[in-house]
């Protein structure tokens, strides 16, 4: 299977900054499962809190969900990063 290059990360959050909290949602996916991207919880509860917060309930749900496979410092670099994504987009 393909791996997607996000070398140009600035780019794809560029894309998924228009997008609604679907494309938010489906990212955290990506990320919480390891497909096409590095598994990596971080990068998911960043983006499923982002989905969450524009109204994707189901995002809400699996943020939960994989906070608690996630340390507190773990939780609070997700929210950092939401909040730096949140700051430029």
């Amino acid at each position: 299977m393909a791996r997607l290059d996000f070398g140009s990360r600035d780019l794809v959050e560029q894309s998924v900054a228009m997008a609604g909290p679907d494309a938010l949602f489906q990212l955290g996916l990506l990320y919480s499962a390891g497909r096409d991207v590095e598994l990596d919880l971080i990068e998911a509860h960043k983006w499923f809190n982002l989905a969450a917060l524009r109204g994707n309930d189901q995002a809400r749900f699996l943020r939960q969900e994989i906070a608690m496979d996630m340390s507190r410092m773990e939780i609070s670099k997700a929210q950092r990063r939401a909040r730096h994504w949140l700051s430029k987009n």
